[in-house]
């Protein structure tokens, strides 16, 4: 699937934000399924960013509190002087329920910081290529 035939308009850019949630806000059980350390996941993120890189993709990972002031703080910091075409936010953050608040949050305070953002969304850390193509591919 693609957005191809969408009429949305392409990102703006094709810089982009990958954003999880900081490792040391995390416990096992929100770790995604088959990784079963923080060690694992770090070395799981380090490997998909370069491959992300590898591709050609240009951009930067972004990690957020799980407390809303501080992520909204974050992403501030994060797009100050800088443009992204598409955020990318990943199952971490969207995909617990406990999490709905900070999932808001984060979706409004980017829409607030850059209105023509395009957003993508990973189901697990090893898809996050594949949900970014969706747009990328539609500039």
């Amino acid at each position: 699937m693609s957005h191809e035939n969408s009429q949305v308009k392409p990102p703006i850019n094709q810089r982009v934000l990958t954003l999880g949630i900081t490792p040391d806000a995390l416990s096992p059980e929100d770790f995604p399924p088959g990784v079963a350390t923080l060690e694992e996941l770090a070395a799981m993120r380090k490997r998909n960013w370069a491959a992300l890189r590898a591709t050609g993709i240009d951009g930067e990972e972004g990690y957020v509190s799980l407390d809303p002031d501080e992520a909204e703080a974050e992403l501030r910091r994060l797009f100050d002087g800088r443009s992204f075409g598409v955020v990318l936010i990943g199952g971490g953050i969207k995909n617990v329920p406990e999490y709905t608040v900070l999932f808001e949050r984060i979706v409004n305070v980017l829409i607030d910081l850059q209105p023509d953002i395009r957003l993508s969304f990973s189901s697990h850390p090893t898809n996050v290529p594949e949900a970014l193509q969706r747009w990328l591919k539609k500039s």
